[in-house]
């Protein structure tokens, strides 16, 4: 299956999530062996469209630890791996006003490093405490079944 590398929890908190996509992201040996060490973050990570590409800005690759003479550069942009059909749809919605699309995991599928992407629109303030107001009485409601099934 897949075993997740790197998860965007503050993704979810800031963005409605509308669409998700996978796509593969091109990267030098470096990046994979520090990846294996799991000194990845895709807390300000996002994807935008430059002629015609998609690239994975702002994520994190710490420098490996053990290179020898070649080293990366930690925040570059990484090219994403994509179908044509895939990136014309995804550039159509980005135009669109609200859009974003922030990286909201990274995994490995096999021997391949994956990246989950998320199509959505910002969250307003207000929405934001909603969600947490939300997930806090869901949370008590579940605690009260629990609690009701032991006695």
């Amino acid at each position: 299956m897949s075993q997740e590398i790197s998860k965007n929890r503050k993704a979810f908190h800031d963005f409605n999530i509308v669409d998700k996509f996978e796509a593969g992201i091109e990267l030098k040996g470096t990046e994979v062996k520090s990846i294996r060490e799991g000194h990845v973050h895709l807390r300000d990570a996002f994807a935008v469209v430059q002629n015609g590409q998609i690239f994975l800005v702002g994520c994190d690759i710490k420098p490996y630890s053990s290179a020898s003479h070649e080293q990366h550069e930690p925040r570059r942009p990484r090219r994403l791996l994509l179908h044509r059909r895939e990136i014309d749809r995804i550039e159509i919605k980005l135009e669109e006003k609200g859009f974003s699309m922030p990286a909201l995991r990274l995994y490995w599928k096999e021997k391949r490093v994956k990246v989950e992407l998320g199509l959505g629109r910002g969250k307003a303030q207000y929405d934001k405490r909603h969600t947490l107001k939300k997930k806090a009485q869901d949370r008590e409601v579940k605690r009260e079944v629990a609690r009701f099934n032991r006695s």
